[in-house]
């Protein structure tokens, strides 16, 4: 995996959205009251931080902070479309977590390339971290 490591003035600008809609979203959430959307808020919160800090491990996994917060916007979501509660807030809250898919989505492959490839290249350099060698393909072995 080769990700690029120099930030271009509309990478900057895609960050800024990403982190707004993040927080966005958050806020939407921590109004609401009540346990659950409390720590979904804390869960936004903490990935709107993961998103931009630049600290060496997390500008390395960077892709996976992208996909995780894909995930989560994503489960989000998808709860509220099995639960509800279906008010006018609740539809602003979705429409900005399917904003923030997309710009994440951009992000991605902007910065890291396919999420296929990333994934496949990172799982073989575990697996040679841990000594495995890719899996060939003997018959009657």
């Amino acid at each position: 995996m080769n990700p690029r490591s120099s930030l271009r003035p509309l990478d900057v600008v895609i960050r800024i959205a990403i982190v707004g809609l993040v927080l966005g979203t958050a806020y939407i959430h921590s109004t609401l009251g009540g346990l659950l959307f409390t720590l979904n808020a804390a869960g936004y919160l903490v990935a709107a931080v993961a998103i931009v800090i630049p600290l060496g491990l997390a500008i390395r996994f960077r892709w996976f902070v992208r996909l995780g917060l894909m995930g989560y916007a994503a489960t989000a979501i998808a709860a509220w479309a099995i639960q509800g509660p279906y008010y006018s807030t609740a539809y602003i809250a979705k429409a900005i977590e399917v904003a923030l898919i997309t710009l994440l989505a951009i992000d991605f492959a902007r910065m890291d390339g396919n999420p296929l490839n990333v994934v496949k290249s990172e799982l073989a350099l575990l697996g040679s971290k841990l000594g495995r060698r890719p899996a060939t393909s003997q018959a009657g072995a």
